[in-house]
């Protein structure tokens, strides 16, 4: 009798175990998502304000005035909806990206141990995670923007806001402003710039694990003689280059989207993608165009921001994931 109840729980935690081990991309995906997403939301937020501010104001401004009218919960306003959904977002995402590549590799497609392949299949598994993806996550970021900007929102309809809306709420408004599929308001420039996005960033990541001296099992093998930092560092170096790098490249792309979908909550007519990107390059009047560079400036506003929010939470994210599937690999 004894043994039998001693040997219930020992058969319990195995099976535990077991399930974790099968769904090891999940569970590290989830855990490092949660602790990235805490760390990063800040950054986000203010990158969202400056996107669509009209006149340039620098980020220490910014975040001042953030913190005099709305204080610190101004920072993570509609934080639990990407703490709930980016976290599961991202262990679909990574599955998907990694069952791509076992597939691929399983049919002798991109299978071979070179940069090219490696590269590639992540690259490939990337874009089609980002494309499947962005149909469920289109409609929670934005909300998530809809309550980062309610104060700017207000403000453009002559409001002004005593007691922030709620999340329900606001998703009621966005309804209620933009009818019955309202949350997918900019879908088309969301699943363009999360394919791309996605896939870039995939490709980058793993082409730089495998220079770093990744084995095809995975496993971290020495890196190479040239790289001068700990081998524990790789995760975060590589994380936080392929982060920025990608989100660098499809900035505008995030900027035009913002844009489409600020109007489109304001409840003013909508602009065409065409319209939106021209009038962010040449400025509102086509009768005195403002030059160039200005304009390039004005879409790359935020990038500073949003560069480190993508260093700090991508450089955390692969870090504790690796932490986490080495202990996954080490239960009994």
């Amino acid at each position: 009798m004894d043994g039998e109840s001693q040997h219930k729980p020992v058969s319990g935690t195995l099976a535990v175990n077991e399930a974790i081990r099968r769904n090891k991309t999940a569970v590290c995906a989830l855990t490092a998502s949660c602790i990235s997403t805490f760390v990063g939301y800040p950054l986000d937020s203010l990158k969202s304000r400056l996107q669509t501010q009209r006149k340039p104001i620098s980020v220490p401004k910014l975040a001042a005035q953030v913190y005099r009218e709305e204080g610190l919960v101004g920072f993570y306003r509609g934080f639990w909806i990407p703490l709930m959904t980016i976290s599961f977002v991202r262990a679909a995402s990574m599955t998907i990206y990694g069952n791509t590549k076992i597939t691929l590799h399983n049919n002798g497609m991109l299978a071979r141990n070179n940069l090219i392949d490696v590269a590639a299949s992540g690259g490939l598994g990337g874009a089609l995670a980002g494309s499947v993806i962005s149909f469920a996550s289109a409609p929670f970021e934005l909300v998530k923007i809809r309550r980062q900007l309610e104060y700017g929102i207000a403000a453009s309809k002559g409001k002004h806001i005593t007691k922030p809306p709620s999340t329900l709420e606001s998703v009621k408004e966005i309804i209620r402003t933009n009818g019955r599929f309202g949350l997918w308001t900019g879908i088309r420039m969301h699943f363009v710039r999360d394919t791309t996005g996605t896939g870039l960033y995939f490709l980058e990541y793993d082409g730089m694990r495998h220079l770093m001296g990744r084995r095809q099992s995975g496993e971290q093998g020495p890196p190479p003689p040239w790289f001068p930092l700990p081998q524990g560092i790789i995760p975060f170096f590589c994380g936080s280059i392929s982060g920025v790098t990608s989100w660098a490249l499809i900035y505008p792309l995030d900027v035009v989207k913002t844009k489409i979908q600020e109007r489109s909550l304001t409840g003013l007519p909508p602009r065409s993608l065409r319209v939106t990107f021209q009038r962010l390059i040449r400025g509102p009047n086509p009768d005195a165009p403002q030059p160039i560079h200005v304009g390039v400036a004005r879409i790359y506003r935020g990038l500073g921001v949003s560069a480190t929010r993508s260093i700090t939470t991508h450089g955390l994210l692969w870090t504790f994931f690796d932490i986490v599937a080495g202990y996954i690999d080490k239960l009994p």
